[in-house]
């Protein structure tokens, strides 16, 4: 169809036309609006709508169609199909029957294999305290215990004890309900006090699972548009903890601040480039990594922190309680005040041997954590007996400095044995309390995994948006699971008790590697430390040994 033109073969001008449409649909649009600011709450909506989806309509969109079709959803005929249609198939009560008896439900889960119902089978049970010499409950044989994290021996303090069971008869056993829900005990709040003064903080918070603290910490601050910088080797729970938060990720490659400060910068220009909005930003890491037991370098991390304007979650779930001259890690070793970091983790499980994790630093971090903190706010808090207990630990770290020179005089003999080893690999940094032992790498013959090293970026930059390294390294999962089983066994049988680490694999993020963890104790003398180092290193020769 032509269009119609004037003498001069220009269009005619529509507005006039269109203005009676147009202010039709102007009136329409702001009667709808009005009348909606009318219904009480509306007034919510629209700040909800503004803050929620601003610079994203393609969310609001996608809302409003599965909103859509939920409605229908719930609205659409829900009658029984017609039983006279060609298609419908009758069936006799004795045919039904026999589908029914022929019938075989699909397993809940995949049966076990022979090898892990033999992992099962072999675990050790102690019978009595789990301390550093625990008796085997299947043979009653006392062995040395390299497997507990009991770094500063103190497991078996009868002071701690005492005063715990002080606290058992006065409470009784449980809280019996969330701290904001009648769950805080004095006890509690003391706690919280004696960690803020051991540390330096301003305040800190406890939590009652040790594991859940990382895991909900970090959604309490991290939100969706948030940027996490964090490490690639960080532990299960800290992965958790990321992946509920549902911001924006990108990842260095392990214990590597140079890449750190790679990813920094281009996280820098990339927000430039993208002219986006300022938002915030996050480093999450560990101070000794759960995983491998290597160390952060936490001056040069707090140094990138401050030149790029980004808070610091650092999780001292391990060196908290076995580092630095009173056991107040990485901070006390490397003479970093505490407060140079935002969000300080630990676990008192681990440090102080009782139960539970904290987070330390400002007044408005711990005071946010209250309301915004899931497993704070839905948990039972700690039993008294266990906060009391980790206060009178505190109290022997910080009067008693002396079995921390204990531990750091027994760490030095096991890798003093472990580093003449050829046949193994030690990643752990040598003021680890916690040492994992890796089979020296050789030729795969079964299923192969890629972990990230040190290593991973020379000949090539790895992807920050992924956990992928730039040269993955193979190793053969199942022959290093097995070997290293058997050196635990061996080892077993000569009277010191070792774990290899366990995995949920196909779970984490980035795989790592098998390994057999050392958690070196002050509650062994030299002697009893040379003896337990003599068998694991005769144990490693032993099987590994065979392989070759």
């Amino acid at each position: 169809m032509a269009t119609a033109v004037n003498s001069t073969g220009v269009l005619p001008d529509t507005t006039p036309a269109l203005e009676p449409i147009l202010h039709y649909v102007s009136a329409s649009l702001s009667y709808v609006y009005h009348s909606f600011l009318s219904i009480p709450g509306s007034s919510i909506v629209i700040r909800y709508v503004r803050s929620s989806y601003q610079n994203d309509p393609f969310r609001t969109v996608l809302e409003v169609i599965l909103l859509l079709f939920a409605l229908r959803t719930i609205f659409q005929s829900r009658t029984r199909a017609d039983r006279s249609t060609k298609n419908y198939v009758q069936l006799s009560e004795s045919e039904i029957d026999e589908l029914v008896d022929d019938w075989i439900p699909e397993p809940l889960v995949t049966p076990l294999t022979p090898a892990e119902q033999a992992q099962l089978n072999a675990l050790p049970i102690i019978s009595g305290a789990a301390g550093p010499k625990p008796k085997l409950a299947s043979t009653g044989k006392t062995v040395l215990n390299l497997a507990s994290y009991n770094f500063a021996g103190l497991a078996n303090n009868e002071h701690i004890k005492e005063q715990a069971v002080g606290a058992l008869r006065k409470y009784g056993v449980g809280s019996c309900g969330p701290p904001g829900f009648y769950g805080t005990i004095d006890v509690h709040m003391q706690l919280e006090q004696d960690l803020a003064n051991f540390l330096g903080t301003e305040s800190a918070i406890i939590y009652s699972q040790a594991f859940s603290t990382a895991s909900s910490v970090i959604p309490a601050f991290c939100k969706r548009g948030d940027i996490i910088v964090a490490d690639r080797g960080v532990s299960f729970a800290i992965q958790k903890g990321i992946q509920i938060s549902r911001s924006i990720v990108r990842w260095y490659d392990h214990n590597d601040l140079d890449s750190l400060e790679e990813v920094l910068i281009g996280v820098e220009k990339e927000m430039k480039k993208k002219r986006a909005p300022l938002t915030r930003r996050f480093i999450v890491t560990e101070g000794i990594f759960e995983n491998d037991g290597q160390m952060v370098d936490l001056p040069k991390l707090i140094e990138l922190k401050e030149k790029f304007k980004y808070r610091l979650l650092l999780d001292e779930s391990i060196s908290f309680g076995s580092v630095g001259r009173t056991g107040r890690g990485l901070t006390e070793l490397y003479n970093v005040p505490a407060t140079h970091i935002d969000m300080l983790l630990g676990s008192m499980a681990t440090g102080l041997n009782a139960a539970g994790g904290f987070c330390a630093g400002s007044r408005v971090v711990t005071e946010h954590q209250r309301i915004n903190g899931t497993s704070f706010v839905y948990s039972a808090s700690m039993p008294a007996l266990l906060a009391v207990g980790a206060s009178e630990a505190i109290g022997v770290l910080r009067d008693n400095p002396g079995c921390l020179r204990e531990l750091v005089e027994n760490v030095r003999v096991v890798r003093g044995v472990l580093d003449r080893l050829e046949c193994i690999e030690v990643p752990s940094h040598p003021a680890s309390p916690l040492i994992h032992i890796y089979v020296r790498s050789g030729p795969s013959q079964g299923s192969t995994l890629e972990v990230p090293t040190l290593a991973a970026r020379k000949g090539g930059k790895s992807k920050t948006t992924s956990l992928e390294p730039a040269e993955p390294v193979t190793f053969d999962i199942e022959t290093e699971e097995r070997l290293l089983q058997d050196v635990v066994d061996e080892a077993l049988a000569q009277g010191v008790l070792i774990s290899r680490v366990k995995r949920l694999r196909g779970q984490e993020a980035s795989e790592p590697r098998p390994s057999i963890k050392l958690a070196v104790s002050a509650g062994l003398t030299r002697k009893e430390v040379e003896k337990a180092a003599g068998i694991i290193r005769a144990a490693l020769l032993k099987v590994l040994g065979r392989r070759r």
